[in-house]
């Protein structure tokens, strides 16, 4: 039975549409798969950036700390020396004090004679010579005369050695000088200093480590005492 040309314009509609429903699933179907592979896309590049930003500032972070470690570690470094510098200057200026005061010692004669005797009768000690040249401030010539004479029969007896003293009145020790004297073997190669600043800088030397803990108390890091 032949179809009449409504049928066949009704069939062809009929396959239009399915074609066209079956195109636009398919349409819909690549949409929601482009869709889907583009949030997956999306998420990963989000994800990638994201861990690179985290690395980025971690990194940022890392250095901003390192940074303020070594800025710490020298204004520490820095407030130590300073606080060093300082008990320094204080110790200088306690004993430049001290030196000033030492003149007033060679002020009362009785006791600086005395104190000569004995630095007069170390320095023969010490140099332990046959021929000793003593100089000494040219206000002080008598009293190391006197101390002379009382040190060198002491001497002999302890030494059982002859000796000669040579006051040396040529060259005489500076009028500044607190007091003392500086005593030489007789070339004049091995020298002796017992001024009495050269004796108060042994002293301190020797008390540092006390005078530094009058001062400022024990320092529990000093392993070693200077």
């Amino acid at each position: 039975m032949a179809l009449s040309d409504a049928d066949v314009q009704k069939q062809i509609k009929h396959m239009m549409a399915f074609i066209e429903q079956e195109a636009n699933e398919k349409a819909e179907e690549i949409d929601a798969k482009a869709e889907e592979e583009f949030n997956i896309e999306k998420g990963r590049l989000v994800q990638t950036q994201r861990l690179k930003i985290m690395e980025y500032y971690e990194k940022k972070e890392k250095q901003i700390e390192q940074q303020k470690k070594i800025q710490m570690s020298n204004l520490m470094n820095q407030a130590r020396l300073k606080v060093l510098k300082a008990r320094d200057d204080l110790i200088n200026d306690l004993l430049t004090e001290a030196k000033q005061r030492l003149s007033k010692v060679a002020k009362d004669g009785t006791r600086y004679q005395v104190l000569l005797d004995g630095l007069v009768m170390q320095g023969l000690y010490q140099l332990l010579e046959t021929k000793v040249v003593i100089r000494c401030r040219k206000q002080d010539l008598s009293l190391v005369k006197a101390a002379v004479q009382k040190c060198i029969p002491a001497y002999k007896s302890s030494t059982k050695k002859d000796i000669e003293v040579i006051l040396d009145q040529d060259n005489f020790l500076s009028h500044e000088i607190a007091g003392g004297v500086e005593m030489f073997n007789f070339d004049g190669k091995i020298k002796v200093s017992n001024t009495l600043e050269t004796r108060l800088d042994l002293i301190a030397q020797q008390m540092m480590p006390d005078i530094r803990a009058a001062l400022f108390g024990t320092n529990a890091n000093r392993k070693f005492l200077d």
